[in-house]
């Protein structure tokens, strides 16, 4: 420890008992910010509203890391999974003057603290958890668990960036944070950022005791020692000087950085620095409250210590004693300005937390150099010919362009499951799978630096791209349909923000989040029920239209359409499901451009009869579209009298209604693919409600007879699953014939075979353990 560190830690103390008041009165006042006159019940805020318990170590946190920074000069990001802890970020905020940068109303002086002060958790002002209006933030906390995978995505391809994590002891108990401790074997040590977590040990959660907090020392050093780290613990309770303490503490881990950075070579266990902060419980607050009960370093510290306030005298006493503790008076000047030593705790202005320009991503932005999809796309002389897979096409699309991007390093693509097994596996001839341990001699496809991370954890595929993202860059999510489901509060959590971030000026739009669902459930009949869920596609669906897309491209030429539009998109979800396996082929490049620009349209080759259709078969989605075709098929065959409109539909949210969602069909485009009061048969990719909700609004929407996923599925045929939830071709043949309403006992008595044919291609099927062959190898035009 070097003699300015020690003879420093006075004026940082000075620093951390203005951030600390500022974040008390922000709790409790609404006048009287500086308690220039004694306390009275008007000046506290009605509604009390805040998480106190962890705002003294955020600040404690946050006056180590302006010191390290101001003497290293290491462009440091803070990423706080306490989100509710917002007071101490929004007090460090405003004292290193990043606040008043970007509104003046919020100036350094007595009357923007005031103003900061009555804005937290009140209406109309800041909310009571970090939030895209706070400068600097990149993670709000407020589902907690995935602030360290969050990091860990800010960090990838940013080598000159150090990103502090806060971890607290309660959030560490999610599975989302147990998984994070390994995501550093994913980083490079030469040509990544390095996050440096930091467990804030204080002991409880709202009510209850936390996992790590009744952890002894050698427990935690011992546990996180396994998960790679090289763990230092921080007791504040056991130092004379604890801004020396933890002083010491970062500068030793930027030199373990550096020093790693130096040695470390590819194949060798790259271990890292981490802190343990053992802090109390709402540090600095009264050791008991009114009644007696202890406060300090208990749950009681956790959100609002002081609750009866407004009833209680004794405890309104007890809160003036304790916010006057701080010493306000010594620490703001008349005008309530800070004194200049609290100041010269700060960084320089381009370095200080609050201004790290990977904070306000959407500024480092670029756009990427996107392949021409003509040098990639399928050949399709005719609708229904070839045989093609449409990821296998888009993998070889999405290689190019990590070979475009692979010195720009702003483009990953990050999956959960086995690229190969969604047919993507032309990604690795382009890049290698990211990896930085020690690895067995038989893995192929895995070095340091590659641009394709494979963990088997949703979670941290979805923290790793939203900071990734929200720091500048670009990313694809491949997955599993049925699993994508497992991050749908961290998705809505992502929706929330990106909603946010565009009512706030100064904020830049980031990349759109793009998920490619493969693997999809009505081709997961050999996995069984466990792997048949499109579930994921309602969740999107209850976002703002302004932030949710969701795309099924019948075909590979459409997938690689979709694909390039959706990765030059910013500020939006998109969620795109196709199918992996090879499949006869319905338009051509030319065609697949129409088709997406408009989002649906009647597919006239497959249309039969002339003038408005008696009826409509709508579809949606891969397998949908071809048991819809196959349905056509049998109708121009065995009813050629019953005139039918094919339409097909590859963004979901062009059914609805134009002034509801701005890909919303026009009217007359609409009416034109579903004309009014004529009945349409839908066969769907999802949860029929899913399309029900689409259409909600549009006349005559109940019209639309849905077939879609019904929650029946086992290992079974492709066939068999489709009946089993009504979606196969005899089963829409059939309705489209009773929905008609030409009232002719003929179509009744076609209708009742065609079901009774399905139920013998079952029955075939359950005998021979295959799709009988007019099933597996049926072929449009054929």
């Amino acid at each position: 420890m070097t003699t300015t560190q020690t003879s420093g830690t006075e004026a940082v103390q000075r620093y951390r008992r203005a951030c600390d008041y500022a974040a008390a009165a922000m709790i409790y006042l609404r006048d009287n910010t500086l308690l220039r006159e004694p306390l009275r019940r008007e000046h506290l805020k009605p509604r009390l509203l805040g998480h106190w318990g962890t705002c003294p170590g955020i600040t404690f946190l946050h006056a180590g890391l302006n010191g390290l920074v101001r003497r290293t000069g290491q462009r440091t990001l803070l990423v706080t999974g306490p989100g509710h802890g917002a007071p101490a970020v929004h007090a460090n905020l405003w004292l290193e003057g990043t606040h008043a940068e970007l509104d003046p109303a919020l100036s350094r002086d007595g009357a923007g603290l005031a103003e900061l002060v009555r804005r937290f958790s009140w209406p109309g002002g800041f909310p009571s958890h970090l939030s895209p209006e706070v400068p600097g933030v990149i993670h709000e906390g407020g589902e907690l668990g995935y602030a360290l995978a969050t990091a860990f995505g800010a960090a990838m391809d940013k080598p000159d960036l150090l990103v502090a994590c806060l971890v607290g002891d309660g959030e560490a108990e999610t599975g989302p944070t147990a998984g994070s401790w390994h995501a550093s074997k994913y980083l490079s040590p030469r040509t990544d950022g390095v996050v440096l977590p930091v467990l804030h040990a204080n002991g409880y959660k709202i009510s209850s005791p936390t996992v790590y907090g009744c952890m002894d020392d050698e427990e935690l050093t011992a546990y996180f020692s396994g998960a790679g780290w090289s763990p230092r613990v921080v007791d504040v309770t056991r130092a004379d000087d604890p801004d020396a303490l933890m002083a010491e503490a970062l500068d030793r881990a930027h030199a373990e950085i550096a020093e790693l950075r130096e040695r470390w070579r590819p194949g060798e266990r790259a271990v890292r620095p981490m802190l343990v902060l053992r802090s109390p419980k709402g540090w600095g607050v009264p050791e008991r409250d009114a009644g007696g009960d202890p406060l300090e370093g208990t749950f009681r510290a956790h959100q609002v210590p002081l609750g009866a306030v407004h009833e209680d005298d004794d405890e309104l006493a007890l809160l003036e004693r304790w916010l006057r503790s701080y010493r306000p008076e010594e620490l703001f000047d008349a005008d309530g300005r800070p004194h200049e030593d609290l100041l010269a705790q700060l960084p320089p202005e381009h370095l200080r937390l609050g201004r790290v320009p990977e904070a306000n991503g959407g500024r480092l932005r670029r756009d990427l150099p996107l392949p021409d999809v003509a040098d990639f796309a399928a050949r399709v002389p005719a609708p229904g010919t070839g045989s093609t897979s449409p990821t296998e096409v888009a993998g070889r699309w999405l290689a190019e362009l990590v070979r475009a991007t692979e010195d720009r390093r702003d483009f990953r693509v990050l999956c959960p499951d086995e690229l190969e097994s969604n047919k993507l596996g032309a990604l690795l001839e382009a890049t290698d799978r990211g990896f930085t341990w020690p690895l067995p001699d038989t893995a192929e496809h895995v070095a340091p630096g590659g641009r394709v991370l494979e963990v088997l954890s949703e979670h941290l595929c979805q923290g790793w791209a939203q900071g990734y993202l929200l720091t500048g860059r670009h990313a694809l999510f491949p997955c599993y349909e049925a699993f994508a489901s497992i991050v749908d509060s961290m998705v809505d959590q992502h929706a929330k923000f990106l909603k946010i971030s565009g009512e706030v000026p100064w904020r830049e739009p980031v990349a759109s989040l793009n998920y490619l669902l493969t693997s999809e459930g009505w081709r997961q009949e050999h996995n069984g029920y466990s792997h048949q869920g499109p579930g994921f596609l309602n969740n999107l669906l209850t976002k703002k239209a302004a932030t949710a897309r969701v795309y099924l491209p019948p075909d590979a030429n459409t997938l690689l359409v979709t694909l390039r539009d959706c990765l030059a998109s910013t500020g939006r979800i998109n969620l795109v499901v196709a199918g992996k396996n090879a499949g006869a082929q319905w338009l051509d490049l030319e065609a697949a451009e129409r088709h997406c620009a408009a989002g649906a349209g009647v597919w006239d080759w497959a249309c039969h009869g002339d003038g408005d259709p008696d009826v409509v078969l709508a579809c949606a989605g891969g397998v949908p579209t071809v048991e819809a075709l196959a349905a056509a098929a049998i109708l121009r065959e065995r009813a050629p009298e019953v005139t039918v409109r094919v339409v097909n539909v590859v963004d979901l949210l062009a059914l609805a209604p134009a002034d509801r969602h701005p890909h919303g069909l026009p009217d007359d485009v609409f009416a034109a693919c579903f004309p009014q009061d004529v009945p349409v048969v839908f066969a769907f990719h999802g949860y029929p409600s899913a399309v029900r909700e689409a259409v909600h609004g549009r006349p005559g929407a109940d019209r639309f007879h849905v077939h879609g996923y019904l929650e029946e599925g086992t290992t079974t045929t492709p066939y068999d699953l489709l009946v089993a939830n009504r979606m196969s071709r005899h089963d829409l043949a059939a309705d489209a014939l009773r929905r008609a309403g030409r009232g002719v006992d003929r179509d009744t008595d076609l209708a009742e075979r065609l079901l009774a044919e399905r139920d013998d291609l079952v029955a075939a099927a359950h005998r021979d353990g295959v799709d009988p062959e007019e099933i597996a190898e049926w072929r449009w035009g054929a």
